[in-house]
């Protein structure tokens, strides 16, 4: 609508605005401009979600078990380790309550508001359609708004729209199908005013607005499990079919000898509870812990923990352009100078808006002092120009107040030898007409050398070519050239001129029709956000580790896919997609174009939450980085969404589980391969826990069938399953990088936590130890020894082989005594640990009352520590058959 149509339809007065009363009455029908709070979950229900883990219901379970059967200090540890795994992930609970928070301080500021004929300050949550909003450089837009009148108006939309660029707004209407980004008359809630004034009338509030839609999106976007936590579940699953089994098994093996029921239930009930890997929950929540500690280290802060392993199960990384893949910094790398030879190309060194770096020729550096076109050209982009370079302050960096695109002008001129501040003060202005997106030109008049008026103008080189006039075509037709050529290169291309005068007692009167065919071209400038120098690097690690980066820009799709293909994510039959044709799509049809689409342009927060959900019905593990408000949705909706913490929004960190301090893409990537190192070191741990707890399991069963007394007694069986395993996981997660991780291939959603290969290196090194436990534990008693004599060996001998095994679980394929063996001290200290456990339990009276056991004497010791060592043996072996 037309601004007149727009106010008749609220029933507001331009020149009085609404009244007190009026605006009172708005808002009891309309409601205060805030965004719904959501529902608040109580602390024992976020505590009794951690809880739902199959796992965990296994130990507790187990632990009733035990209590039942008076094993207390079984059960007391079970507990406290079902406890401590329930306040951690606590802690890492309550996001969705956090974004929608940091939503709604949004709408936490003062506004100036047209009421009663006059300006006045009110809290943005009283906003109402209606309201009359005054806006200026700085100002937050506190409501959806439609323009009434706009004077040289810029807001920053990047938040909204992913527009890596403020747009330039204007009164005039736009067809009522428009993509956000294009709804030039619109203000949005949440947008930053960057230069300008205006006076908008307010045309919606709270949830009604597109800030408000989008938290609703993002109340909707359900956060699926990670695939860890499927992992579990399944593991989980099995492990409870697998200890059922096992108590059934020896219910009928014990009644089968004529046993007491009693001591039969107790033999069985034990045996169950040695199947539950009781330190797996706080092994895992310690592994993820470190790894969380490593990416903070690199610039990854992780908000959940289950992101780390998630983190390395991703199979495609959708990314943001602006600032991750791209340097946020608009910079000039080329010039064309108009000549009689065709023109002259410049090329410009250096990058961001520092101004270092220099102007190559053909023939070498150039200076703007030397070569009168180019000095005529960087006197017009600093003259026309309303943006500011600012030297470093406190070791900071250069930076500009303003457009970035004139901020780059600048910084060229800076280059060249021209001194900004002398040039802008010894040429006053004296007047101009601002940028306007009809005419995709701005204009500046000033003094000209000979003392006549001249304007200076600078734009698109479709609107600043009509007015060249003057020129030949030859010329013209080069230009036209020249700016294709440039286009095609993925820049950001202006033309600048300089027109005489006709009038320069009346400016404002001037327009095109006054300036057509008087202007002079003074060359074309390219300009680019460049890459991250480290991305090149990183995407091509990402596509080695089998992971397909996807660029999602708020940029034209062309420039998006040319970038996309500097940086390695597209390739020659790669296509771009934006909005429009994404939303012309059906289901079907994207799911079998998803993966040829290398990039997808101005897409909005509803279809980037689309996005996600059809890369993951195609069975991809998606991590999503985003910075703005239009982000969240698909940042929660992801199975791993990264916010940017530089440019990021608060939103769209609070959406996510992972933040990125510095905005960099390599960042992501080093993250990527931490959180393989984390996947690799939990299945080390748990092929650890599974082989120990079935040695138990076997050695234990081979006694029964036999018809020997039991190996070991229930506190022994505790001692080993707490301590001698506890001092060697939780160390065991520590274990460094391989070196190989991004050269494989992502952890397939599907894959069991526990996978065959993993089953036969178990069944291997829990063969071989029971074996060897049950032979020499048989042996003992033929030879005479007391039982209890007997079990202190077994019980020391299984201490031993669990020692070995905790080494040769390191690596599938490397040898214990390869010199990678000693790069974990903390698994060193462990062990030391351990051993001087073990050690007090044998030798201390005290412990030997407790644990029933007797000091051996120093000829036995070598030799149980030799019939260990036939695990190690036996498990190198197979390392040596398989590296071979």
């Amino acid at each position: 609508m037309p601004p007149a149509a727009a106010l008749q339809q609220l029933g507001t007065d331009a020149e009085l605005g609404l009244s007190a009363e009026d605006a009172a009455r708005r808002l009891t029908v309309h409601g205060p401009n805030t965004l719904p709070e959501p529902s608040t979950r109580p602390y024992w229900a976020i505590f009794l979600r951690q809880l739902r883990s199959p796992l965990i219901a296994i130990l507790g379970v187990a632990a009733g078990l035990a209590l039942a059967m008076g094993h207390l200090g079984d059960a007391a540890v079970i507990v406290v380790v079902v406890l401590i795994n329930g306040l951690l992930g606590s802690l890492q609970e309550g996001r969705a309550e956090r974004s929608m928070a940091a939503l709604r301080q949004l709408a936490a500021v003062q506004v100036r508001v047209w009421r009663d004929g006059a300006e006045q300050l009110a809290p943005a949550h009283a906003m109402v359609p209606g309201d009359v909003l005054l806006l200026a450089a700085g100002d937050a837009v506190a409501a959806d708004a439609r323009l009434l009148e706009a004077v040289r108006l810029q807001v920053a939309e990047a938040a909204l729209t992913g527009e890596s660029v403020p747009v330039t707004k204007t009164v005039a209407a736009v067809p009522e199908a428009s993509a956000l980004a294009d709804r030039h008359c619109m203000l949005h809630a949440g947008t930053l005013v960057t230069a300008g004034r205006a006076r908008a009338l307010v045309v919606a509030t709270g949830r009604h607005t597109e800030i408000g839609r989008i938290a609703g999106l993002t109340q909707r976007a359900q956060e699926p499990p990670t695939p860890l936590e499927q992992r579990l579940e399944r593991f989980g699953r099995a492990l409870t079919l697998a200890a059922l089994g096992l108590f059934a098994l020896v219910m009928a093996l014990g009644l089968w000898r004529d046993m007491p029921l009693a001591e039969v239930l107790m033999v069985a009930i034990s045996q169950m509870v040695s199947m539950v890997p009781e330190g797996l929950p706080v092994a895992m929540t310690i592994a993820l812990a470190v790894g969380m500690q490593r990416m903070a280290a690199r610039g990854a802060i992780i908000r959940r923990l289950a992101a780390v392993e998630t983190l390395g199960s991703t199979t495609v990384i959708c990314s943001d352009k602006t600032g991750t893949l791209t340097r946020n910094e608009m910079t000039v790398v080329a010039l064309w100078l108009p000549g009689d030879t065709g023109g002259q190309r410049l090329q410009v060194q250096g990058s961001g808006y520092a101004p270092q770096g220099t102007l190559l020729a053909a023939d070498g550096p150039v200076q703007a002092t030397a070569l009168p076109d180019l000095h005529a050209l960087l006197r017009a982009a600093v003259l026309c120009n309303d943006a500011q370079l600012l030297p470093p302050a406190d070791g900071a960096v250069w930076r500009i107040v303003g457009d970035p695109t004139e901020g780059a002008l600048l910084t060229l001129a800076a280059k060249a030898g021209l001194d900004v501040d002398t040039t802008r003060a010894a040429t006053r202005r004296l007047a101009e007409q601002p940028f306007d997106a009809d005419t995709q030109r701005m204009a500046t008049l000033h003094p000209g050398p000979d003392g006549r008026a001249q304007w200076l103008v600078k734009g698109s080189p479709e609107a600043v070519l009509r007015l060249c006039g003057a020129e030949r075509p030859a010329t013209l037709q080069a230009a036209r050239a020249q700016a294709e050529a440039l286009a095609g290169q993925a820049l950001r291309v202006l033309a600048l001129a300089v027109i005489d005068a006709v009038d320069p007692q009346a400016p404002s009167a001037v327009d095109d029709s006054d300036l057509v065919a008087r202007g002079r071209l003074l060359g074309l400038v390219g300009q680019i956000d460049p890459p991250r120098e480290a991305a090149p690097a990183a995407v091509a690690a990402c596509q080695a580790a089998g992971i397909r980066p996807v660029m999602v820009t708020g940029d034209h799709k062309l420039t998006g896919l040319a970038i996309a293909r500097t940086l390695g994510i597209a390739g020659p039959d790669d296509r771009a997609v934006d909005g429009p044709e994404l939303e012309r799509m059906g289901e079907a049809e994207l799911l079998d174009a998803l993966p040829a689409i290398a990039v997808f342009a101005r897409v909005q927060p509803a279809q980037k939450l689309r996005i996600v959900e059809a890369l993951q019905a195609r069975g991809e593990v998606v991590a999503m980085t985003g910075d703005g408000v239009n982000d969240a949705p698909a940042l929660a909706r992801a199975d791993v969404g990264v916010a940017m913490g530089r440019s990021g929004t608060e939103v769209a960190k609070s959406a996510a589980r992972i933040v990125i301090t510095d905005d960099d893409f390599a960042t992501l990537v080093h993250a990527v391969a931490q959180g393989r190192v984390v996947y690799a070191n939990l299945k080390k741990v748990i092929l650890y826990l599974f082989a120990t707890s079935v040695d138990e399991v076997i050695l234990l069963l081979l006694c029964l069938v036999a018809g020997l007394p039991l190996p070991l007694v229930a506190v022994q069986i505790l001692w080993i399953n707490i301590v001698t395993e506890g001092t060697l996981t939780v160390n065991l997660v520590m274990d460094p990088a391989d070196g190989d991780e991004m050269r494989r291939a992502p952890t397939a959603r599907d894959e069991a936590l526990f996978d065959r290969r993993m089953l036969l290196r178990a069944a291997l090194m829990a063969l071989s130890a029971a074996a060897v436990a049950f032979v020499w534990f048989q042996w003992r008693l033929g030879v005479g020894i007391a039982l209890e004599q007997a079990r202190t060996e077994v019980f020391t001998l299984v201490a031993l082989t669990q020692w070995f095994n905790m080494l040769s679980c390191r690596s599938a394929t490397a040898s214990v005594f390869s010199r990678r063996a000693l790069h974990n001290r903390w698994l060193a200290a462990g062990l030391g640990l351990s051993v001087v456990l073990q050690a007090a339990v044998l030798y201390l009276p005290a412990m030997n009352a407790l644990f029933h056991t007797v000091p051996l004497d120093g000829s036995t010791l070598p030799v149980l520590l030799a019939l260990a060592a036939l695990v190690l043996g036996v498990e190198e072996a197979r390392k040596r058959l398989m590296r071979r």
